[in-house]
């Protein structure tokens, strides 16, 4: 019974899971394109950030993306599979020796920059 139902349950998830997701890995500054909806109008909003966290469950996968906006840290979870996020672009590739980059909420500046990959 349960094995069924487990089955089931994954063969639901597979049908609302993207396929044209890019390979996002931890330190890498992304833009995601977010569909916003303003009564009958909608437009795309996009959100640019370093990826500081990164969780893999299935169709459950999230980030979570670091940016500063006028001063001020911002941090934002967004599940890739969600059928609100419309695209998500890889602008750069970080080093990075930690696999969650919580460190960078304490530095500002010149002092959040990582190094790029060869």
């Amino acid at each position: 019974m349960k094995k069924n139902l487990l089955n089931s349950i994954l063969d639901l998830e597979k049908e609302y899971e993207k396929k044209e997701i890019p390979n996002i890995n931890v330190g890498d500054t992304v833009r995601v394109g977010l569909k916003i909806v303003e009564g009958k109008t909608e437009r795309i909003q996009y959100y640019e950030g370093v990826v500081i966290g990164l969780k893999n469950s299935s169709i459950k996968k999230t980030i979570l993306v670091r940016r500063i906006f006028q001063g001020f840290g911002m941090e934002r979870i967004f599940a890739v599979h969600s059928p609100l996020i419309t695209s998500i672009e890889i602008k750069r590739s970080a080093k990075v020796r930690r696999a969650k980059l919580y460190y960078l909420r304490k530095l500002s500046g010149k002092a959040t920059r990582l190094k790029s990959k060869n």
